[in-house]
């Protein structure tokens, strides 16, 4: 894959950027709000963290990284194979990948170029170790900058929600997985049409555009449409909601909306979930 990866801003043109996308992941830096400590910015899988004492940073930190131990977990070898991050953010999961998951090389892709920049600055020592196994690259879940089969492995941690287009997502998907690899995803949906209809009025960052109330069923036909095999799913979400509002409740919050996002998935509307899907074999 090295050989056909592109440059840091060398493909000259790009999607626009949705406007909230760039609000907040541009000047605004999510990722340094107390909510996402440890930069990963995402909800963090919390299982085996103690429910019986207050959260610390570290738990903090070791539910975000576990998330993506969970979805990299999924793939049945790693060592020595490429992958492609879709939504990297900061990097920080890429270089855990290549540095826990034994992969040959590892490919971030983002849409926002002040993402990338922050990326190539938290990661500047693993890059200066491995530069030509890890690379970011700008580039959209549904233009994915890379050649036909030129991956192995493909993975999301809490970026689908941000997707415009997951049909095009998927068709990329399978654009740039080899025969026989695979395809992981964690993040939250909408369990179904009554869900969809209802989250932007709960919660703010669907209202406002920046979270999108996909359609869980809707996603895995997608899928299966663009010729994906053994679409598997799986609710995770009893690891997720509960102990990321108790991280919340203790953590300074200008507002107490993100607290919403238990109730939403309490009252049914929404669930968080990991994907799986195997790319065709040629015959």
């Amino acid at each position: 894959m090295t050989q056909h990866l592109p440059g840091p801003g060398s493909s000259p043109q790009h999607p626009p950027i949705p406007s909230q996308v760039e609000k907040i992941y541009g000047s605004f830096d999510l990722s340094s709000v107390p909510a996402f400590t440890g930069g990963f910015i995402n909800f963090g899988h919390w299982r085996g963290i103690p429910a019986d004492r207050p959260l610390t940073e570290a738990d903090r930190l070791r539910a975000e990284q576990q998330l993506y131990r969970l979805v990299l977990g999924e793939f049945e070898r790693t060592k020595g194979l490429e992958a492609v991050e879709v939504g990297c953010g900061l990097g920080l999961g890429c270089a855990l990948a290549l540095r826990e998951f034994g992969f040959a090389e590892v490919c971030g892709i983002d849409v926002h170029p002040a993402q990338l920049d922050r990326a190539r600055i938290a990661n500047a020592d693993v890059l200066a170790l491995h530069p030509e196994r890890l690379r970011y690259v700008r580039g959209a879940a549904e233009a994915i900058p890379l050649p036909d089969r030129s991956a192995d492995c493909l993975y999301s941690v809490e970026a689908a929600q941000h997707f415009p287009d997951l049909p095009g997502f998927a068709h990329e998907a399978a654009r740039v997985l080899r025969p026989g690899g695979r395809l992981t995803l964690s993040t939250f949906f909408a369990r179904g049409e009554s869900g969809a209809e209802a989250l932007p009025r709960l919660l703010p960052t669907y209202s406002d555009g920046l979270d999108l109330p996909h359609v869980i069923g809707h996603f895995t036909e997608t899928l299966s449409g663009h010729g994906f095999a053994d679409v598997r799913v799986r609710p995770i979400g009893e690891d997720i909601w509960a102990a990321y509002d108790r991280w919340l409740a203790q953590t300074p919050l200008k507002s107490l909306w993100p607290r919403r996002f238990l109730e939403a998935y309490v009252t049914g509307l929404l669930d968080y979930y990991l994907v799986t899907a195997d790319a065709a074999t040629d015959p």
